[in-house]
């Protein structure tokens, strides 16, 4: 019986690094949400740089969009902004959300930067955000032609994310359009 509590150490260990490495498999960046194959929550907001126009959901009815939460405070937006640009020059509709950010530098940002929204939707209370269940910026939606979300990314796209997983799913709601 002693001899066994000498190895009472041994199997918690053993079953700490089964459980530690069962969480290596997982992506952290895969958030569920609740909203897929849901359309897209109910919204009324003004257009960033026209304070003329309010958009609604309607903007996401005829034709497939990337719906991406932009923020000018929000470090990693910078990184993938880029590649939204290149993204926009390849055909690609990305209706932006603005985070609740300041409107001033958000556009200021749009215009140094470049702009790869077709529109991008004011957002300055967190409303919308918060009935898209939005974790933080940047996140990025893939909605399809009758406004129903089919995918949701938390974090950067890069042409790594894009490929293996935005595209997929673009291309299936595309061939469904």
């Amino acid at each position: 019986m002693q001899r066994l509590k000498l190895f009472i150490p041994l199997f918690i260990f053993i079953i700490l690094a089964v459980f530690l490495l069962n969480g290596l498999d997982r992506d952290p960046n895969a958030m569920p949400s609740a909203l897929i194959d849901r359309p897209v929550p109910e919204f009324s907001l003004p257009v960033l740089g026209d304070k003329e126009s309010v958009v609604t959901q309607s903007v996401f009815q005829g034709q497939p969009a990337l719906l991406n939460v932009w923020a000018t405070w929000c470090i990693s937006c910078r990184v993938e902004h880029a590649y939204l640009n290149y993204l926009f020059e390849q055909g690609i509709r990305i209706i932006g959300l603005n985070y609740k950010d300041d409107i001033v530098e958000a556009n200021k940002w749009l215009s140094e930067k470049g702009n790869p929204f077709v529109l991008s939707i004011v957002d300055s209370s967190g409303r919308m955000g918060l009935d898209l269940g939005v974790f933080g910026a940047p996140e990025t939606y893939v909605i399809d032609s009758s406004g129903t979300i089919r995918y949701k990314h938390v974090g950067v796209v890069d042409d790594r994310v894009w490929k293996k997983h935005l595209l997929p799913v673009w291309t299936a709601v595309q061939s469904n359009n």
